[in-house]
């Protein structure tokens, strides 16, 4: 979650409030379970690392005074870092389509070539499962963990080949991918 508010603070400063919204329209029906305080909290967190400041900012008459936040150059070093990582199974499908999101809302990144970057890793893991699934010494019982691996990688690939077709379409048709 650190990470995706950092991401959607690249594209501009914001209030927790804002970022909840942006999150929540990201998600679609899965943020509607979001926690109303997580924002909160993952912000102050963020502070605390030095990776993001606020200011104080005086409300309307009918609304209460608020904080806007920004990347610290800490905070930008680290959404950077963030949109290379190709770790797989992490980030989870929630993470890396909010991961998405975000690098296109704030021009951080093309989502097509975090996509493919993903694409990659979950190939050489497939390759790497297969092989260990073909041993002939491999125990049945991890022969069932080896099988699983590889048809949940598998479904890895569908998705992000979904994702891919996704994102190729909305650039053709001039979406946007900001929520």
């Amino acid at each position: 979650m650190q990470d995706v508010v950092l991401a959607m603070l690249a594209k501009e400063p914001a209030y927790g409030y804002d970022l909840r919204s942006r999150l929540r329209s990201a998600l679609g029906p899965l943020g509607e379970a979001m926690n109303a305080g997580q924002i909160y909290v993952t912000l102050a967190r963020l502070a605390k690392a030095g990776l993001v400041t606020s200011q104080h900012a005086e409300g309307l008459p009918d609304r209460p005074d608020r904080r806007v936040y920004a990347l610290t150059p800490a905070g930008q070093q680290r959404v950077a870092a963030w949109l290379t990582e190709v770790s797989w199974p992490r980030p989870d499908l929630t993470e890396f389509h909010l991961k998405l999101v975000a690098a296109a809302a704030a021009r951080l990144a093309d989502p097509v070539t975090l996509v493919d970057a993903q694409r990659r890793e979950v190939l050489r893991r497939l390759r790497d499962a297969q092989r260990a699934a073909l041993e002939r010494s491999v125990d049945p019982v991890v022969g069932l963990l080896l099988e699983g691996v590889v048809l949940r990688l598998r479904a890895d690939l569908e998705w992000l080949e979904a994702c891919e077709r996704m994102w190729i379409n909305r650039d053709r048709t001039g979406g946007t991918a900001s929520p």
